[in-house]
């Protein structure tokens, strides 16, 4: 049952139905219980507890009385997310002439102070600053009704656990415990169990489902082209608002450096910034001055921005939660959203490990190449809303005088260049193509090495370094892969020979890999790289076989390297019948080091040397 105030705050707001996270809440059976509740990021989480925890704050009454101590308690990981739950409490709560009151990290700690000695019905912030408040005694918590742990697993993650167990430790034991998340792993509910009496457990939308609002895409790409892949995928849909997440500060700031060049309208959000320069930056995303925010995962976690139609991972998420996290900032409230992955070479099993862990399913693709970018540039002109529009007549002399001077022509490719002018020009790629991904979620690898017999076209390559050089496959792959943006499957066979390395690269990559290494034919500045016409011959590069008249020894096997691999000769299982076998080798016993008798007990039983000790010199001291 909805609090009366609160259905026409609901109403005001234009809700015309509820979510599912907040039905749950409002049912019967939840009462006056402790709950434990998971629901997708995006479902509207802030007004369910703001709704679950109505009841339990104005009782019987349709309004709240004069404001003292605070009643309800709410607390948040990052300052970002608790000024936007205040944000939200207030509209839910108008009617009800609630004071609400934030205590957040990066402000004034002693506007704070001022405004709970006034009296707040509701007090929202974060671990850190509401722990200092309750240590100085300026934050009561002895009429405390109510509290909520929103985003609790992220509070954990960020290392909140002792300030959150300080908080409720100081609560009163009688107060309702809420705590919602979109996820809940073990310490979540280790927390719950400790601190919550016989909660009841809501599980609304499905925590660990596809948000079906949400379009995800893994996009393949070259090492060397992943900030050019993601100025492709901005041009390419050119959406309201986007958001680029790093793993870095350092990212972020070298990222937003790069697209401030490119004439991209962008924004950073990370957390070396102060709490007026973030504030700042997300009212730029919410009134249209930026499109772009690139943002760490402290920095943007609870963010919710009305326009964000497009989540871009330019570093890969460490685990499925942040995946989850990050994507959901997208796709809310019945918008539509695309999350899209940059996958380097290297990384797309990690990436398919990721989306399986997560349960969700991703189209792999390459990025939007330079054509595709234009074409939809192209598309958007035509589909502008401005030809739709009757010409004006302060627009009809002027553009019969553009049409008389110039030509419907020239006005009409003046107006594309205009147009494309505006936007920064697409990248051109390296054509890598879609990731293929397992049939399993969790593909085992075979027990055998696979056989590169049917590696298919290929070319052969000389390096200048070999065996002598310490030149070993390990180091030399990835080298390979860097310089041609290439991965390991356009790799065959390598043959180590003690001054030259053979290497076979697929055709298709063979005139890539040619124009990679430059006009020097050089890797990294030493090594010498020749193409070879056919197959390489072993016999000049220094292979050497085994001479086939020495005769091997008896009870030892010897091994013919060739190309093929390790190969047993036929003389160590079937020896030449009447063949004089080796003289047998006999071993003699080593000389005496010492005629001394050795003594292994300890050195007190030793006996004592003959010679005198010698004595260190010591220098005389002047008198």
């Amino acid at each position: 049952m909805i609090v009366p105030a609160l259905a026409q705050a609901l109403e005001k707001r234009g809700y015309s139905a509820l979510t599912p996270v907040q039905k749950a809440v409002l049912e019967p059976e939840l009462g006056e219980a402790d709950a434990l509740v998971s629901a997708q990021t995006g479902s509207g989480k802030t007004v369910a507890f703001g709704l679950a925890v109505a009841p339990t704050l104005l009782g019987e009454a349709h309004h709240f009385a004069a404001a003292g101590a605070p009643l309800g308690l709410v607390v948040a990981p990052t300052r970002e997310l608790a000024l936007q739950v205040r944000r939200e409490l207030e509209w839910l709560y108008e009617l009800t002439r609630a004071q609400i009151a934030s205590c957040v990290g990066g402000m004034d700690m002693r506007t704070e102070r001022r405004a709970l000695e006034r009296g707040a019905h509701i007090v929202v912030g974060t671990p850190g600053r509401l722990r200092d408040h309750i240590t100085r005694g300026a934050l009561d918590m002895s009429a405390l009704k109510a509290v909520v742990l929103d985003e609790a697993d992220e509070m954990l993650d960020l290392g909140f656990r002792e300030d959150l167990e300080f908080i409720l430790d100081a609560a009163p034991a009688g107060r309702r415990t809420l705590m919602f998340s979109a996820t809940v792993p073990r310490s979540i509910a280790t927390l719950a169990k400790s601190y919550q009496r016989d909660a009841v457990r809501i599980s609304a939308g499905g925590e660990e489902k596809q948000h079906l609002d949400i379009e995800y895409r893994a996009l393949s790409v070259a090492p060397a082209d992943r900030e050019n892949a993601i100025i492709n995928v901005l041009r390419y849909y050119e959406a309201a608002n986007a958001m680029v997440f790093c793993n870095t500060r350092a990212a972020v700031n070298h990222l937003t450096a790069r697209f401030n060049n490119r004439n991209f309208s962008v924004v950073a959000l990370s957390g070396e910034l102060s709490q007026n320069e973030r504030s700042h930056a997300l009212q730029a995303m919410r009134d249209g001055r930026a499109k772009v925010c690139i943002a760490t995962d402290v920095a943007a976690r609870g963010i919710d921005l009305p326009n964000l139609d497009l989540v871009i991972h330019a570093d890969l998420p460490s685990n499925p939660e942040t995946l989850l996290h990050r994507s959901g900032r997208t796709g809310r409230a019945g918008r539509k959203g695309v999350s899209a992955l940059i996958v380097p070479g290297n990384a797309r099993r990690r990436t398919e490990r990721l989306l399986a862990n997560a349960g969700l399913t991703a189209t792999w693709a390459s990025p939007p190449s330079a054509d595709e970018v234009l074409r939809r540039d192209d598309e958007r002109i035509l589909a502008d809303p401005a030809f739709g529009e009757p010409v004006k007549d302060e627009e009809r002399d002027f553009a019969a005088a553009l049409l008389e001077r110039h030509g419907a022509e020239l006005v009409a490719a003046a107006f594309v260049r205009l147009c494309r002018g505006s936007r920064s020009a697409p990248e051109d790629l390296i054509d890598v193509g879609p990731f293929a991904p397992s049939k399993e979620k969790f593909a085992r690898r075979e027990e055998t090495p696979a056989r590169r017999d049917d590696f298919g076209d290929s070319v052969w390559f000389s390096l200048s370094v070999g065996r002598r050089q310490n030149a070993e496959p390990r180091w030399l792959i990835p080298m390979l892969c860097r310089t041609a943006g290439m991965s390991k499957r356009e790799i065959g066979a390598i043959k180590m020979q003690p001054e030259e390395t053979f290497v076979q690269i697929a055709a298709d990559w063979a005139d890539r890999f040619v124009a990679a290494i430059g006009p020097d034919r050089k890797l990294q500045g030493s090594i010498a790289v020749r193409r070879i016409d056919g197959t390489p011959d072993l016999s000049r590069a220094g292979y050497q076989p085994p001479k086939p008249d020495k005769k091997p020894h008896r009870g030892k096997r010897v091994f013919d390297q060739g190309a093929a691999g390790f190969e047993k000769r036929a003389s160590d299982e079937h020896p030449t019948a009447g063949a004089p076998g080796p003289k047998p080798w006999t071993k003699k016993p080593p000389k005496a080091k010492f005629d001394k008798p050795r003594f292994d007990g300890p050195k007190f039983d030793r006996p004592k040397s003959d010679q005198p000790a010698k004595r260190k010199k010591q220098k005389k001291r002047p008198a």
